[in-house]
């Protein structure tokens, strides 16, 4: 996926061979998360961002989305995997 296809205060789910990725544009900053609510595995990219939250549509757990800790409840967090954006726009997503 290019930058300019992900603007600022947007996420997006892409598959990375049998890995399912939430990528989220926060401010300019691109981060990528296992596409899935560690409550009930139910998928991101179908939730909510309003720019610093990550809502999950199934039962608005929500997300800080600049580091993927639950804000509500707090006691969990989402599986984050390194990524960058190289000078030619695409975002490179880094899986274990």
């Amino acid at each position: 996926m290019l930058l300019d296809d992900l603007w600022e205060g947007e996420m997006a789910g892409v598959r990375i061979d049998t890995t399912s990725v939430l990528l989220v544009n926060v401010d300019g900053d691109v981060h990528a998360y296992e596409n899935r609510c560690p409550h009930q595995a139910w998928a991101l990219d179908v939730g909510e961002f309003d720019g610093d939250r990550i809502i999950c549509t199934r039962h608005l757990w929500e997300f800080d989305s600049r580091s993927g800790a639950g804000i509500s409840p707090a006691d969990c967090r989402l599986k984050s995997f390194r990524c960058r954006v190289d000078s030619d726009g695409v975002i490179r997503v880094v899986l274990p």
